[in-house]
């Protein structure tokens, strides 16, 4: 019976371990860690061994396969013990859409907007009455859907850091937003090393799968030019700056409206009558609707959710406001492109609640969005 250890014990990784045990694999799951008692209590249900505080090496490098939660770096000393006997290490996301049948992906990535954009394509696809899941950064774990749900459609949101694991996994939408410095931390502080993982969303991408982007992003126009993709993809580009038509379909920002285009199907959104405001959620919009044009869904639709649909939590939130100010919870801006962003669509004195770490970026350019 081949062994499959699941390192991390966290949303992804209780999800991947229930699907291994489905699927009749020996599993394990290990975290340095506290498995959180809702987790703790699945992996009992479905009788899995679990350990926490503690890896048991001799039981991770017996392993004919090894699934890795995204928070884990590759430094740590269990991942770079595997890399060195030549253990396959992948995602939750390369090994649960091998049990997906016959089910079609959106999958969503980017420095700035992949929530939005993702909760968004997800509300559409929802409103339209298609058979859909919502997971990987956000939503219930993929792997676990997969092992307890039958879905036509899954919409994913994806990080550098799942991407990385995933080798044969193939989108059949795939949304690319943007590529700005982050995580610099986890890539040797190199930046290619970032955009090279972001562009695996279009790995093993063919003729029938769909490509939305921004064309407006000079990183992927760079490397769209760079020769290195085969680019056998049908090509959705969004822009509001500099207009770049696909004879499969595209969408261009003028005057607060645009239009989506995909093949003879196209929807008008005027961004005026949009509740979530400013330039960057208009890409988001743009590339909701490519997406879901792409993916079948009937133009009236998407333009009454675009319409109805409200800010994400913690993406500039109103929070309240005290004499005159305007105090917005903007927590998910946790990178310096996604707070220049918010800074930018602000209009009156506000109080800006942000968060994250520093991952080894250059902050001047906030300086004079920020007096």
């Amino acid at each position: 019976m081949k062994k499959i250890v699941v390192l991390g014990g966290g949303i992804s990784g209780y999800g991947s371990a229930v699907l291994a045990k489905k699927k009749g694999f020996e599993v394990f799951l290990s975290d340095m860690g506290k498995v959180a008692d809702k987790y703790a209590a699945i992996l009992d249900e479905w009788g899995i061994e679990w350990e926490q505080g503690q890896h048991t090496m001799e039981r991770i490098l017996a392993a004919d396969e090894v699934i890795k939660s995204p928070g884990i770096p590759e430094k740590a000393a269990a991942v770079q013990a595997l890399r060195a006997q030549g253990t396959p290490i992948i995602s939750e996301m390369e090994f649960a859409a091998r049990y997906m049948g016959k089910a079609r992906t959106i999958c969503i990535t980017g420095s700035n907007g992949k929530t939005t954009t993702t909760s968004l394509i997800y509300k559409i696809m929802r409103d339209a009455g298609f058979n859909v899941a919502l997971g990987g950064n956000i939503g219930e774990s993929f792997a676990y859907q997969v092992a307890t749900g039958e879905f036509d459609w899954y919409v994913l949101e994806l990080s550098s850091f799942q991407l990385d694991g995933m080798y044969d996994f193939r989108a059949d939408v795939a949304v690319l937003m943007n590529i700005t410095p982050d995580h610099l931390d986890r890539y040797g502080y190199c930046f290619q090393n970032y955009v090279d993982s972001k562009m695996r969303i279009i790995q093993n991408q063919h003729s029938l799968n769909y490509f939305v982007y921004s064309a407006d992003d000079e990183v992927i126009e760079k490397e769209i030019a760079s020769g290195k993709y085969s680019m056998r993809m049908r090509q959705l580009p969004f822009a509001a700056k500099a207009a770049v038509a696909s004879g499969a379909g595209d969408a261009f920002l003028v005057d607060g409206e645009f239009t989506a285009r995909v093949g003879e199907k196209a929807v008008t959104i005027d961004t005026a009558k949009m509740k979530i405001k400013g330039l960057h959620n208009a890409y988001d919009a743009m590339a909701a609707a490519l997406a879901t044009l792409a993916a079948g869904v009937a133009p009236s639709v998407i333009e009454q959710s675009i319409y109805d649909f409200s800010p994400v939590a913690n993406r500039l939130e109103p929070a309240g406001e005290i004499g005159g100010v305007l105090y917005i919870n903007d927590s998910k801006a946790t990178n310096v492109d996604s707070a220049w962003y918010a800074l930018e669509c602000q209009t009156r004195p506000v109080v800006w609640i942000v968060g994250g770490t520093d991952k080894g970026n250059d902050y001047t350019s906030l300086i004079p969005l920020a007096q």
